[in-house]
């Protein structure tokens, strides 16, 4: 692979960190020029920003202030580890769900 595909990849995959809109944009910027890396955390980013959309909605039925504490604790721990593996152009999945993320956005190619 040539470093500028590398380097290419690797802006894909920090941006789909940025937001369910950055996840968005980096999908459409992976599927012009598709590599491993930027797959690898488009899928990561998208599961992380998913997920975290999926329990607020559920969190704010029942509306309690340690719960939400809880959510955005998880949602920067996860976020950070993903981005953070993402800028230093390594492949780590998030701990516990990053298998999972791997397996369930297969569609992203």
């Amino acid at each position: 692979m040539s470093k500028d595909l590398n380097k290419a990849g690797q802006k894909v995959a920090v941006i789909g960190y940025f937001t369910i809109v950055g996840a968005i944009i980096a999908m459409s910027m992976h599927n012009n020029k598709p590599t491993d890396f930027s797959r690898f955390h488009v899928r990561q980013a998208f599961g992380i920003h998913l997920l975290f959309h999926a329990f607020a909605l559920f969190i704010s039925q029942w509306f309690h202030e340690f719960a939400f504490g809880g959510l955005y604790l998880m949602y920067m721990l996860l976020w950070g580890f993903g981005f953070w593996s993402a800028i230093q152009g390594t492949q780590n999945k998030v701990p516990i769900l990053g298998t999972y993320f791997q397996a369930w956005f297969k569609f992203i190619r």
